[in-house]
């Protein structure tokens, strides 16, 4: 069972995910975010994804926190462009014990999820403000702006805006626009619009543009995109009547 609500932290999205056995997972679609997850007791970083990640490892219970593009590599200290495309143990970043000590005290709480969210919340109020430049590159990127556009907005060049980009999202502007253009394309196929007026809508040229950009990104096609997230929904709701989301950011 996957649910997602609200972080305590501005911006951010707190997840959690059980499962009573290991089953055949979704491959995790590029998002343009980054993720600190609880699994089973470890602490474990998510990065940015140019690609469909397909989970491995199992675990019976997960909570995560999705940061909004661009604000976690502040709070982990370390440029995004480090951890692209990867998953890696928390105690990498910040000390074995460290790591170990939170993911201990997260598995002793009697909701794990919220106190993942408590321990962000305290850590995110000693790092680095999220920068408003780069909530703005993100914002006009989301709605579809060209990158030279954004960068002129924000007072950028546009090999600076890509400079900034790195650290902070993992790629550059170019790559984050696909990412979010694609988002918005998925998020109206799963809402029943047609793929050819979802292409248009989202920013593509055409439905093919859309198609390929599918199969680049996301590893498949619209339709068979479709028909596993239809196919998910049924599931769940054949069991308890909660709609699925289009996928979270576990290593299972």
């Amino acid at each position: 069972m996957y649910e997602e609500r609200p972080a305590l932290l501005d911006g951010a999205v707190l997840w959690t995910r059980t499962a009573a056995g290991p089953t055949a997972e979704r491959p995790v679609l590029p998002d343009g975010c980054m993720d600190l997850i609880w699994a089973d007791g470890s602490l474990l970083v998510a990065g940015p994804d140019t690609r469909a990640y397909v989970p491995g490892e199992f675990a019976a219970r997960y909570a995560g926190i999705r940061f909004a593009p661009g604000d976690a590599p502040g709070f982990f200290g370390v440029p995004a462009h480090e951890l692209r495309d990867r998953r890696v143990a928390l105690g990498a970043l910040w000390g074995e014990a460290e790591a170990r000590r939170l993911g201990e005290r997260i598995a002793e709480a009697p909701d794990p999820a919220a106190a993942l969210g408590e321990l962000v919340l305290r850590r995110a109020a000693e790092a680095p403000a999220p920068d408003p430049l780069l909530r703005a590159v993100v914002a006009r990127l989301a709605a579809g702006r060209a990158v030279a556009e954004t960068a002129e907005a924000v007072g950028l060049g546009v090999r600076g805006l890509h400079r900034r980009s790195l650290d902070a999202f993992g790629y550059g502007p170019k790559t984050l626009a696909r990412v979010l253009r694609l988002q918005r394309a998925l998020a109206m196929v799963r809402a029943g619009v047609p793929y050819a007026e979802a292409a248009l809508r989202a920013g593509c040229a055409d439905q093919a543009h859309l198609a390929r950009e599918t199969r680049a990104l996301a590893g498949t096609t619209l339709s068979a995109y479709k028909a596993s997230v239809s196919a998910s929904v049924s599931a769940v709701s054949a069991k308890s009547e909660t709609p699925l989301p289009s996928g979270s950011r576990t290593t299972a």
